[in-house]
């Protein structure tokens, strides 16, 4: 047995050694895969991106005439990790080395709102856990934050918690609407997710929802923001506990607005974003 796996062993190197060989003489190459997504055609897609696209172009105009345009995001799973060394800062000739192994520390979810026409971020929150009532009470953080803002543009995804019973009921007490609401997923106006989606997208409540299409959520400025965190910050992060984490994202966020914050400039192949 011990012979039978030597050679086995000699035989693949030989096998290796000679297909190497083949390789380099014919050019061949390993097998090239791209992941894509093949769906349906979502209704009414293009007039969703284009209204979508049309009011962060306006929102400039819209901050000075006293509405806000804003982006809701949350960011779960940011995690604690204290490098078990120090980072090696870059040099002359040598580049920035960052210890790979790492002590966790637990977790921290993080919602935030970016505010599209200054580019800033809104009354951020922290915690444990994202849930309806999380969302709901970042909503109205942000909402007093402005407290002479006549009208609230929210732009925001498909997720379930955007279209949620308790950012209806939020709406319906803000507009001190009086009619009955109904019961979740049996009557009314919380029966289902389409019901709920058509108050919550009305234009004449002081708080309008506008859904990106289907697996357009990119096009929320929060998640823009989110990605300036994760290469600013989190990547290069080394923390002991999960209330460091939290103080170091509150700092960057401090200085984010002071220093970094202005209006993203969306481009789309190169040019101006337009519809």
């Amino acid at each position: 047995m011990y012979l039978i796996t030597v050679c086995g062993v000699r035989n693949v190197r030989s096998r290796r050694a000679t297909s190497g060989v083949f390789d380099k003489q014919v050019d061949r190459k390993p097998p090239r895969r791209r992941y894509g997504l093949n769906r349906a055609p979502e209704e009414a897609a293009d007039e969703k991106m284009a209204a979508v696209t049309d009011l962060d172009l306006q929102a400039p105009a819209l901050h000075a005439a006293g509405d806000r345009v804003i982006s809701p995001g949350e960011m779960t799973g940011l995690q604690a990790l204290e490098r078990k060394q120090p980072t090696m800062p870059m040099g002359p000739g040598r580049v920035e080395r960052r210890e790979c192994e790492y002590i966790r520390h637990g977790t921290l979810t993080l919602i935030a709102h970016c505010d599209v026409a200054p580019g800033q971020v809104v009354a951020p929150s922290r915690g444990p856990t994202r849930t309806e009532e999380d969302f709901g009470a970042q909503i109205m953080r942000t909402v007093a934050s402005a407290p002479k803002a006549t009208r609230w543009h929210v732009v925001m995804d498909h997720w379930n918690m955007h279209q949620s019973a308790s950012l209806v009921r939020l709406v319906a007490k803000d507009d001190k609407l009086q009619e009955d609401l109904g019961q979740k997923d049996k009557r009314g106006i919380l029966q289902s997710r389409a019901t709920r989606t058509a108050l919550l997208s009305a234009p004449t409540h002081g708080m309008v929802c506008h859904y990106t299409p289907q697996h357009a959520s990119g096009m929320n400025q929060s998640d823009m923001w989110f990605s300036m965190l994760v290469r600013k910050l989190l990547k290069r992060a080394s923390c002991t506990s999960v209330e460091e984490l939290q103080a170091q994202v509150l700092a960057f966020i401090e200085y984010f607005t002071a220093t970094m914050a202005k209006p993203f400039k969306w481009t789309y192949g190169r040019k101006p974003l337009s519809v």
